[in-house]
C-alpha cells in the first residue's frame, strides 16, 4: 500500500470515530463527502461550524471513541412500609344521661296526715265534732238551739248571741276565746219570777222561759230600742217595748197582720204588743216594740204551751 493510500484510509477511520463520538455527546452531526475524504482540509459542517478540532492520530490500532460516562443511577428509594391499618375501634355506647333531679319522677308516697288541731274559733257554717260539743254545752246551760247535730246553723248562732248577751261580751255570733271562757264558767242568767212565766230582759235583750222560778230556756230576742219608725198610715212613732208585768190575753196560731207589722203565731200581752216569731232576729234592738223570736223558738213555745192564756209576761 502506498503512502497516499494509507493516509486516506487513516483519514476515513478518524472521521468515522469522530462522528460517532460527537453523536454520543449530543454534538452537531455531519457527514463527510467525497471531497472531504479525499482532502480533510475541505470538510464542512452541515450546520453552524464549530471551532476547528485538531484530530489526534492514533499511534496504534484505532479504538472506538470513549463511551459517554453513564450517569450514576440514583439509589432506588426503599419504599416505606405501609403503615399497619389500625384496628377499627368499636364505638363506645353512648351512656344514657341520668335524668336530672328536676325531671326524675318522684316516688309516690302516701301523704302524711296532718295532726288534727283544735279550732281557735267556731262560726256560722262550721261542721264537725267541735260544733257538736259546743251545741251540747249550750243546751246544758239552757241556751236553746233545737237538737244538736254538729252543724253551726242559724239556731246555734241565736244561742251563741244569747250567751254573749248574758255574759256582757261582744255579740259577734262566733265562739272565740272570750265566748269559750263564758261557756267554761257556765254563765247563766237569773230571773225575778217565782213561778211560771216569761221574763224579758230589755237591757240584755234575752227572753227567759221560767218554770217553777228556774230558768228553763234562754232565747235571743230583739225588742224596741227607742228609735222612730213609720207606721202603715204614714204617721211616725217611737219603737219602745212597754215595761211591767202583764198577762197573755190573745193569741193567733199562724200569721197575723197587726198595726206594727206581720207576726208569726203571736201571743199578745198588752194592746198590739206581743211575743212573736220573725225571720229576722239580730243581736240588737230592731223591732217596733214587740219581742221578736225566731220562728223555730216561737213554735217551741206553742208546742210546749209555755205562754198559755192568762200566763205572766214580765218586761224589765
Amino acid at each position: 500500500m502506498t503512502g497516499t493510500t494509507r493516509r486516506r484510509v487513516a483519514t476515513v477511520v478518524l472521521a468515522t470515530a469522530l462522528t460517532g463520538g460527537l453523536a454520543g455527546c449530543g454534538g452537531v452531526t455531519w457527514t463527510p463527502d467525497a471531497e472531504a475524504v479525499a482532502d480533510p482540509s475541505r470538510t464542512r459542517p452541515t450546520s453552524a461550524s464549530p471551532a476547528p478540532v485538531t484530530p489526534v492520530l492514533p499511534t496504534s490500532t484505532p479504538t472506538s471513541a470513549t463511551p459517554t460516562t453513564a450517569p450514576t443511577p440514583r439509589a432506588t428509594p426503599t419504599p416505606r412500609p405501609t403503615s399497619t391499618p389500625r384496628a377499627t375501634t368499636t364505638p363506645r355506647a353512648t351512656p344514657t344521661p341520668a335524668p336530672s333531679a328536676s325531671k326524675r319522677p318522684k316516688p309516690k308516697t302516701a301523704p302524711t296526715p296532718k295532726a288534727s288541731q283544735p279550732r281557735t274559733e267556731l262560726r256560722l257554717g262550721d261542721r264537725g265534732p267541735e260544733v257538736l260539743a259546743l251545741q251540747q254545752r249550750l243546751s246544758a246551760l239552757g241556751y236553746w238551739l233545737g237538737e244538736p247535730d254538729g252543724h253551726y246553723g242559724s239556731l246555734t248562732q241565736q244561742a251563741v248571741w244569747a250567751l254573749q248577751k248574758t255574759a256582757g261580751i261582744s255579740r259577734d255570733g262566733r265562739v272565740g276565746p272570750s265566748t269559750q271562757r263564758a261557756l267554761d264558767r257556765g254563765v247563766r242568767p237569773t230571773t225575778r219570777l217565782a213561778g211560771n212565766g216569761i221574763d224579758i230582759d230589755l237591757h240584755r235583750q234575752v227572753l227567759l222561759v221560767v218554770r217553777g222560778g228556774q230558768v228553763k230556756h234562754v232565747l235571743n230576742t230583739s225588742t224596741g230600742g227607742g228609735y222612730e219608725y213609720e207606721r202603715k198610715d204614714g204617721s211616725t212613732a217611737t219603737a219602745r217595748t212597754p215595761k211591767g208585768s202583764f198577762r197573755v190575753y190573745h193569741s193567733v196560731d199562724g200569721r197575723d197582720e197587726g198595726f206594727l207589722g206581720e207576726m208569726w203565731r203571736p201571743r199578745y200581752f198588752k194592746g198590739g204588743y206581743a211575743v212573736h216569731g220573725s225571720p229576722s232576729i239580730p243581736p240588737h234592738p230592731a223591732s217596733h216594740g214587740c219581742a221578736r223570736l225566731s220562728n223555730a223558738a216561737m213554735n217551741l213555745i206553742w208546742a210546749r204551751d209555755y205562754m198559755p192564756m192568762g200566763s205572766t209576761v214580765l218586761v224589765r
